[in-house]
């Protein structure tokens, strides 16, 4: 028997399964859409960068029912952009690394999955197969153990990276918007 295209073209497309922790962790990152913070370093183990010294700015850019994208700001440094996405079995956090004129950086679309429910609040995402197999290319083989940490509540969101012997955290007053910056390098306004 053969189906008509027509019939598939009135097919919709499955629904998105998600778990009530990760649906409201995404909706309350989403509730802050078109805003943007201002972070500071508060635990950074390694020795003082760029991250230590610029002004960090968090800008909830753009939002769907499914991805959320959150450029990362270091100075005039507009190359980062964190990409949260509902997968069906989980959230995705990858960073969208850019040269200044749109290019990707050769360490781009790293990041990882969830792997259990976490929290309303908080929800961790350790390095996946794709962010091991690019560190390993790129010579620094000690992010494999990488895990991710997003904590948001009413009053701070929070950025952590976690491994054997690093630490890195940013949080954000979410108390204070302010001025949103212009696009982050690779995307238009």
């Amino acid at each position: 028997m053969i189906l008509s295209t027509k019939l598939f073209a009135q097919v919709s497309p499955a629904p998105l399964v998600s778990i009530p922790s990760h649906d409201a962790f995404f909706n309350n990152l989403k509730a802050l859409c078109g805003k943007s913070f201002q972070g500071q370093v508060i635990v950074d183990n390694a020795p003082p960068s760029s991250f230590n010294t610029s002004k960090l700015v968090m800008h909830v850019r753009k939002c769907t029912d499914r991805e959320l994208q959150i450029p990362f700001h270091v100075g005039d440094n507009a190359s980062r952009t964190w990409i949260i996405t509902k997968t069906g079995s989980g959230l995705s956090l990858k960073h969208d690394h850019r040269h200044e004129d749109g290019s990707n950086d050769a360490s781009t679309m790293y990041g990882g999955h969830t792997v259990d429910a976490g929290w309303p609040q908080v929800q961790s995402f350790p390095a996946d197969q794709y962010s091991k197999e690019l560190f390993i290319e790129q010579g620094i083989p000690q992010s494999i153990g990488n895990t991710w940490q997003m904590y948001i509540y009413p009053e701070k969101f929070t950025y952590r990276l976690t491994r054997e012997g690093r630490e890195f955290r940013v949080d954000f007053d979410l108390t204070k918007k302010i001025a949103n910056p212009s696009a982050p390098w690779g995307y238009s306004d």
